[in-house]
This record gives structure tokens, sequence and C-alpha cells, in this order.
């Protein structure tokens, strides 16, 4: 009896070790997997794409018991309800859609950015990239380049007819920070005159990248012994000139302390030095 429990320990003791065995190879070979080159691979980007809104899908993702998927944003306008199969959704998250989206970076399409991004952060990152393409601000002309680019495009291409239309500016470098300068606009265009008045914004050509200066601004206008002033805290970040009437960060002159075709408003935009 004594020898066949040996002999039993032994066969055990044995099978133990090969199924030890057994786990370390196939730990090496995932580790040597991962150790390879990296190989392409044909992905329909599509699919990581919310269902609802078609926007990447980005953590937290839900999806059904019948495992329909949905963005976090898009749940609450369903009401929580799958608009696939009706069911429940927003309370069961997908975690392994959410463990291959991590997995997966993708190069931005930035020419001159190496960066490889997350791809549910990609459209993020694109937004804010310090090489994401801006308009050049001056009406009729089409001329699009990343932000740094531009100011040497006004400065070579327009800077010499915007002071022809500007002589009291000739003299003065108005990009200086803590410069006064005086912006003369022309209030009949429409672009500038609503209703109530003239809304009086200043926007930075310029991503919201953080490798991007940032500024304030002071406005001032005088008319008839009258004076409005407005200080902004920061200058607004676009990419291209917009039309709209801005919806904060402005000085709004109503319409009775307008007069004549022209408005001279007296600017200074300063450097917001960064805290490191």
């Amino acid at each position: 009896m004594q020898i066949k429990s040996a002999r039993l320990k032994h066969i055990a003791m044995h099978c133990g070790s090969s199924n030890t065995n057994d786990s370390s190879n196939i730990h090496l070979q995932k580790r040597q997997r991962t150790d390879d080159k990296i190989r392409s691979a044909m992905l329909d980007f599509e699919v990581f794409d919310c269902p609802i809104c078609f926007e990447p899908l980005i953590a937290p993702i839900f999806q059904c018991d019948n495992g329909h998927l949905a963005c976090s944003l898009c749940c609450p306008k369903l009401r929580n309800k799958c608009p696939f199969c009706t069911l429940p959704i927003g309370n069961k998250r997908c975690r392994a859609m959410e463990k291959v989206l991590e997995s997966i970076f993708i190069p931005c399409s930035m020419l001159g950015c190496t960066k490889n991004v997350c791809y549910g952060e990609l459209s993020a990152h694109e937004k804010d990239c310090k090489f994401s393409l801006c308009a050049c601000p001056v009406p009729g002309c089409k001329y699009i380049a990343s932000y740094k680019d531009i100011y040497d495009h006004f400065t070579f291409g327009h800077r010499e007819s915007y002071y022809r239309e500007r002589p009291m500016l000739r003299d003065r470098d108005m990009f200086t920070s803590g410069n006064s300068f005086i912006l003369e606009l022309n209030i009949n265009d429409k672009c500038f005159r609503e209703l109530c008045g003239v809304y009086v914004s200043v926007c930075c050509i310029a991503p919201s990248s953080s490798e991007a200066k940032e500024f304030s601004y002071d406005l001032s206008y005088t008319i008839g012994g009258q004076t409005m002033i407005y200080k902004s805290l920061k200058v607004k970040r676009i990419r291209k000139v917009s039309l709209q009437i801005p919806h904060d960060n402005f000085m709004l002159i109503p319409q009775s302390l307008l007069h004549g075709e022209f408005l001279n408003i007296e600017a200074s935009i300063k450097t917001i030095n960064k805290v490191q």
C-alpha cells in the first residue's frame, strides 16, 4: 500500500509539473507574439463608432442585453431604451469594447504631427493639435495652414494692404503685446451691426493647444463724453472667423451710442503668463 501510494504521489507531482510547464509555454508564446514586430491589420473603423450618433465611441460604453451598443451621450437622449430592440440600455458597461478601444492607436492626420492617439480620443486631439489647420481671417482669402504659418502669411501677404487702408497704424505694430491701437470698424457692414447695437469681440486664430500662447484684451469706446470699457480675462481661440453673433466674451455697444458709418475702438492685447 505504501509503494502504491508513493507511485500515485509521484504521478500527481509529474502531472502538476506538466501543467505548470504548459502554462509557462503559453505565457512565453504570448510574450513572444507581443515582442514581435507590429503587424498590420485591416480594420473597419466604423465598427468603433456609436451606431446612434456615428461619433467615435469613448468610455463609458453601454450595451443592452442583446449586445447593441450606445455611447454615454446617446443613452439619455434615447431615454435609456435601445433603438434596435427596445430593451433597456445605459446601465450595463461593455468592458470588452472599451478594452479594445484602449488598445487601438492611430496616427494624427495633421501634417507635421507625429503623435499616435487612442482612436476614441482622435477627434478631440485633432481639434486641439498645434498642427490643425486655421483659416486666414482676411475676407476673401482662402489660405489655410497651421496657426504659426497664418501669422507669417498675413505679415507677408496682407500687411501692406492692411496698413495702407489704416495709415494711423503704419508706424505701430498693433500685434505687439501691451500696445494700444485703434480699431476702425465699418458698422454699416451686416457682419457687425444688429438691431440692439454692435457686438465687438477679439479672437485669436489658433487651436486650443496648450502650446499656443494665451492672451487677454481690453476695449475702450468713447463718444460724447461717455466711455465704455470692457476687460476680457482670456481671448477665445478659433480656427476660422465666424460671422455669427458671439454668445460670450464680447462688448455690446447700444444703438444710442452709435453715430456715423465707422466705429473707432481703442484696444490692447496682452500676453497671459502661464503658471508653470
